[in-house]
């Protein structure tokens, strides 16, 4: 008898993203860490997630939040030491829950050793060349060698000092100042990575989140895209052909990476930020190359049934050209948390701060509870971003002071960045910090609203129909209830305003994005709604899985 081969376990997982410092501060320092993440595995399990992937653990001066990295394969004393690194994954393990940390290939800390080399060195040597330095333009080099801007704002140029004291060359930051490209045309950047790779996998690590995965290759010519000398962010400049985004040579550094991941038991995985037009994700996702992407088009689309239709068949039919499990994601360390999105009237994502705009927190909760069943139902994998399962909102009102993110000193003060989603979360206690540390330690490194006192996962945990409990049963019943697996999807005809697809002939789901309540099929029976139906009506806003077909809920 004929059997297909298990498919493997990234092609469905649920992956919970720990953003490391706001996640939970086992040493009382206000800083989360490493202590912290171990004290709080069995919540996870408990959740009933497959996977956490970890934001940086790595050395770091924390210019970017940890993604200035100064030492791939060490631990920043912050978070805690290599043993206890080692330590937690063998608890994940042993609870079965694997792990997928970040690697930042794109650039490194301005304190990485070979940064310190660079700049002692003189132009045109080899500790240069691991970086993207150039002359200026303009008789004595005082102009910036082109026009990139840095996506946090202002020029991706730095002019550096020479050994001699003279003005030299400037360095590329297509980030902030202090995270200098590397220049990966180089053997020993390419060799220096793949070591990374090793160091982790050999200490049982699952797989990697790749920063930056559309980034690393440039144009050599680093042509000028066009933008005027007074722009503070590029905002999309030269989409086609860019110069320094989606470069065709990327391929060729993922397809050695996934050699290295396959040299390892166990099925490692690699899951791409890869920002590129949809019809360019599929080639990152080609069968020598990553495994994974997140789909950043779901997590982008407007709450509305025409335009996630049409975001889901897109990623459904693209990835499986290439053969690979679409990756769903609603949230992330880098977005405005989608309850306070999907409470505004553009409930589409597009810049950070959303122009300031009123949300509707309680619209935007029975959104995002809807939203939580339509991703879990779609076929392949999806990640959770930390707190999401508690119905977090996206925090507006920090005091400029304590705002941490590069975008706000580099625009002027005037975009507020991404801090608002990266608040320590709320664990138990009536008052900050809300468990996320001991009560006599440091107070939490970003200020937590009073109000979270009624969204801790102690107030939220056996409290029918909290958000957490939602989440808790969506996964197990995900991951006990026959039809979840396999790449199938189904539309079914519904009425205006809502979206029912069929995963099997036992599994179905129906979202209602109208105004208007929604009669449930009567020969189906309701195994999780995202909200309390009556009289057999689905209410606006509201999400049903359904079973039937003959055949029994477990």
């Amino acid at each position: 008898m004929h059997h297909e081969p298990a498919a493997p376990w990234w092609s469905t997982a649920v992956v919970y993203q720990v953003y490391l410092r706001s996640f939970a501060d086992g040493n009382g320092d206000g800083v989360g860490d490493i202590a912290g993440l171990r004290a709080r595995l069995p919540y996870l399990r408990e959740l009933g997630v497959d996977a956490v992937w970890i934001t940086p653990w790595y050395p770091s001066p924390m210019a970017d939040g940890g993604y200035d990295v100064a030492d791939h394969r060490a631990i920043d004393p912050v978070f805690g030491t290599l043993a206890e690194a080692e330590e937690m994954i063998a608890e994940a393990h042993a609870l079965g829950v694997r792990v997928i940390l970040d690697i930042v290939p794109n650039h490194t800390s301005v304190r990485h050793r070979w940064f310190a080399e660079a700049l002692a060195a003189p132009p045109g040597s080899p500790e240069r060349d691991r970086y993207v330095f150039r002359d200026g333009r303009g008789p004595d080099g005082a102009l910036p060698p082109n026009d990139w801007r840095s996506e946090f704002g202002g020029r991706a140029w730095t002019r550096v000092t020479e050994p001699d004291g003279t003005p030299g060359q400037w360095y590329l930051h297509l980030f902030a100042p202090e995270q200098p490209d590397l220049n990966w045309v180089s053997r020993e950047v390419r060799s220096d990575f793949e070591s990374t790779l090793q160091f982790w996998f050999d200490r049982g690590v699952d797989g990697f989140r790749v920063d930056v995965a559309h980034g690393l290759v440039k144009d050599r010519a680093l042509p000028d895209l066009g933008i005027a000398d007074d722009a503070v962010f590029a905002d999309g400049a030269g989409a086609e052909d860019h110069p320094h985004w989606d470069q065709e040579g990327v391929h060729e550094i993922y397809q050695t990476w996934r050699k290295v991941a396959e040299s390892y038991a166990g099925d490692r995985v690699f899951v791409a930020e890869a920002h590129v037009r949809e019809d360019r994700l599929p080639l990152y996702l080609r069968g020598d190359e990553l495994h994974t992407a997140f789909s950043f088009a779901f997590l982008r689309s407007a709450w509305e049934p025409g335009a996630l239709r049409e975001v889901v068949d897109r990623t459904v039919r693209t990835h499986a050209e290439v053969g690979a499990p679409p990756t769903w994601v609603l949230s992330n360390h880098d977005v405005p948390r989608h309850v306070t999105r999907f409470g505004r009237g553009d409930t589409a994502f597009g810049r950070w701060d959303g122009g300031g705009a009123a949300t509707d927190r309680g619209l935007g909760t029975r959104r995002a509870r809807a939203a939580a069943l339509l991703m879990l139902a779609l076929p392949g994998g999806a990640y959770l971003y930390q707190g999401e399962e508690l119905g977090l909102w996206e925090v507006e009102d920090l005091p400029g002071e304590v705002l941490r993110d590069p975008a706000w000193a580099r625009s002027g003060r005037t975009v507020r960045g991404r801090d608002g989603c990266r608040v320590p979360l709320p664990w138990s206690g009536s008052e900050s910090p809300f468990g996320f540390g001991p009560k006599d330690g440091e107070a939490p490194w970003l200020p937590q609203p009073a109000a979270w006192e009624h969204m801790s996962a102690q107030v939220q945990s056996g409290t029918p129909g909290s958000m957490l409990e939602l989440y808790r049963a969506a996964l197990r019943l995900r991951r006990e209830q026959p039809g979840f697996d396999g790449g199938r999807l189904t539309w079914l005809e519904a009425p205006e305003g809502v979206l029912a697809f069929e995963r099997s002939p036992v599994l179905r789901c129906a979202v209602n994005f109208s105004g208007d309540p929604m009669p449930l099929p009567r020969d189906w029976g309701v195994l999780l709604t995202s909200d309390r139906i009556t009289g057999g009506l689905l209410p606006p806003d509201t999400a049903a899985w359904l079973w039937g077909g003959g055949a029994a809920a477990r």
